[in-house]
């Protein structure tokens, strides 16, 4: 457990050691999973084991999965600034933005979506659907991936022409890591007529925003990434506006039978329309064991300070070294940040980082470039040894390239 009011030293390494993956390496892909706490992986195998022992099948188990969902509906509501009953879950970031989607498109055929080329397919799967049946058409915006507000906001301006119903975006870049300006582009969109879906997979858990003032329809969260939770959940986030005119979720958890009229009149109100079946106790609880270790034993302030400035400085580190440039733009970024090596593939670089300084990142192929996500818990001398790592990637070739230190083991032939 991790005291919240600690000095900072005394509370990176109580962090770290309630984050035990964080010794397997130096952990640079929360973009794609983030470390789960010993804590909340300790609380989803009790529950799985008391699945074992006793089985899923009492009414009880119904009642108390219930309760664990409206515990980790709340933890998602206090991390995006909203109120609990905007909030539905998903099983993905994908599944949230194929229901937001679906919801925002109402069931019309015709219109026009607006989506930018840095997307995750997460994102621009329902969209290419749409598209490929005829039932909208896709216009790719080329912006929202180099910080230059002006021009992306002149981009989405020029691209949402009348019938168009909906704008898909990422509230981060997955690609560069760049935030995007979510509160502009959905005043566009709204003096349109259209609404605002946003992929966040990059962005809750990892910056600070408030979903009920940054003009959002419709905000997709995933559980794994900077929230730190187990995969196979999610949230879905929707305008309150919105919730009665939207199609309920296809899955038919809730049970009418169990609840009562007015239980159904309440889950018939709020986000939980949005939500479907087949919901695992276990990633329930961890998900959101995970978000109020986050909220009270980290404390979210720390995590949205430290985070993105332990990123920028390790964009700035990057950057200095020559042969090396940073895509990621510095005044207008998270926690992600996207670099090349000169002279290097991705591919190639991601391998070597990975054997020499045991560094756990990924490769953006698309831009044959590396992404690192950088942590409210990595630390300053990770960051240094990825760095001087790096520097000597830099100053070679992959044929030049000093071999790794090997040790050799006697009695070997």
């Amino acid at each position: 457990m991790v005291a919240p009011f600690l000095p900072d030293p005394e509370k990176l390494e109580a962090v770290r050691s309630a984050l035990p993956a964080l010794a397997a390496g130096i952990y640079l892909n929360t973009g794609s999973v983030g470390p789960l706490p010993a804590e909340a992986a300790a609380a989803m195998a009790e529950i799985a084991t008391w699945e074992r022992d006793v089985g899923r099948a009492h009414p009880d188990a119904f009642d108390d999965l219930l309760g664990r969902m409206g515990e980790a509906r709340a933890g998602v509501a206090a991390v995006l600034g909203t109120d609990v009953g905007a909030v539905a879950l998903t099983h993905s970031t994908t599944d949230a933005m194929n229901a937001g989607t679906l919801a925002a498109s109402g069931g019309r055929r015709g219109g026009r979506v607006v989506t930018t080329r840095h997307e995750h397919l997460g994102g621009l799967g329902p969209l290419f659907a749409m598209r490929d049946r005829g039932i909208a058409e896709v216009a790719i915006v080329d912006a929202g991936g180099d910080g230059d507000d002006d021009r992306t906001l002149a981009a989405f301006d020029a691209a949402i022409t009348p019938g168009t119903h909906l704008v898909s975006v990422s509230h981060v870049a997955w690609t560069t890591g760049a935030v995007l300006p979510i509160a502009g582009i959905a005043e566009l969109a709204h003096a349109r007529g259209a609404q605002l879906i946003v992929d966040g997979a990059q962005a809750a858990g990892a910056i600070p925003f408030r979903f009920d003032e940054i003009g959002a329809d419709f905000y997709a969260v995933p559980a794994q990434k900077w929230l730190l939770g187990p995969e196979g959940m999610g949230a879905l986030v929707v305008r309150p506006s919105l919730i009665e005119q939207a199609i309920p979720g296809l899955g038919g958890f809730f049970s009418f039978e169990r609840a009562g009229a007015d239980g159904v009149a309440d889950w018939w109100g709020d986000a939980r329309r949005f939500e479907s079946s087949g919901y695992h106790r276990p990633s329930v609880v961890g998900m959101a064991r995970s978000i109020g270790w986050l909220s009270m034993y980290v404390g979210l302030d720390y995590v949205f300070q430290r985070g993105p400035a332990m990123a920028r400085a390790a964009a700035r580190r990057l950057s200095a070294i020559d042969g090396v440039t940073v895509l990621t733009p510095i005044d207008r970024m998270a926690t992600l940040v996207t670099f090349r090596i000169a002279g290097w593939s991705a591919q190639a670089a991601l391998a070597e980082l990975g054997a020499r300084v045991f560094a756990i990142a990924r490769a953006i192929l698309s831009l044959d470039a590396l992404r690192i996500g950088v942590g409210f818990f990595t630390s300053e001398d990770e960051l240094e040894r990825l760095a001087g790592a790096v520097e000597l990637l830099a100053a070679h070739t992959p044929e030049t390239l000093p071999p790794r230190r090997s040790l050799a083991m006697l009695g070997e032939s």
